[in-house]
């Protein structure tokens, strides 16, 4: 299964960024509203430049106490992010999640942000992907 296909089946929320200069506070208040477990950062919205976790704040918080909050998103974030495309196959960018220790993908093409993927999301389609064949499977051993 292909990126694109997650995608088209995922819900249309959008990716959430915020800018590089925005607080640690700020993203966590999105990270919070929105449910999410990262953010893009991004001057405007297309071009990532980094990613922002909950664990990224959280193991922060925990080296340097709550004036962290008050920090740049740009001091904590992940900058040398790694993406996939639209066309990556989806096996490929669960080991890559797994080997890197990360649960969040943007899917860039041409530099610009089309998507976000996440552990979960890629998890969720290979089990789908695995029911269905099982389901297919049955029907030819079953005759029907």
């Amino acid at each position: 299964m292909q990126v694109q296909q997650i995608l088209k089946d995922k819900r249309e929320d959008g990716v959430f960024t915020v800018g590089p200069k925005a607080t640690v506070a700020d993203a966590a208040q999105v990270l919070a509203e929105r449910r999410i477990g990262g953010v893009v950062i991004s001057e405007d919205g297309l071009t990532p430049l980094g990613i922002l976790s909950e664990r990224d704040i959280v193991r922060r918080l925990a080296a340097e106490g709550a004036a962290v909050l008050g920090q740049s998103v740009e001091s904590l974030m992940t900058k040398e992010l790694k993406s996939c495309t639209r066309t990556d196959d989806s096996d490929e960018v669960l080991r890559r999640m797994t080997e890197g220790r990360f649960r969040h993908m943007p899917v860039v093409e041409d530099g610009v942000m089309v998507g976000i993927i996440t552990i979960g999301d890629v998890v969720a389609a290979q089990i789908s992907e695995l029911s269905m064949e099982k389901d297919a499977l049955q029907g030819m051993i079953m005759g029907h």
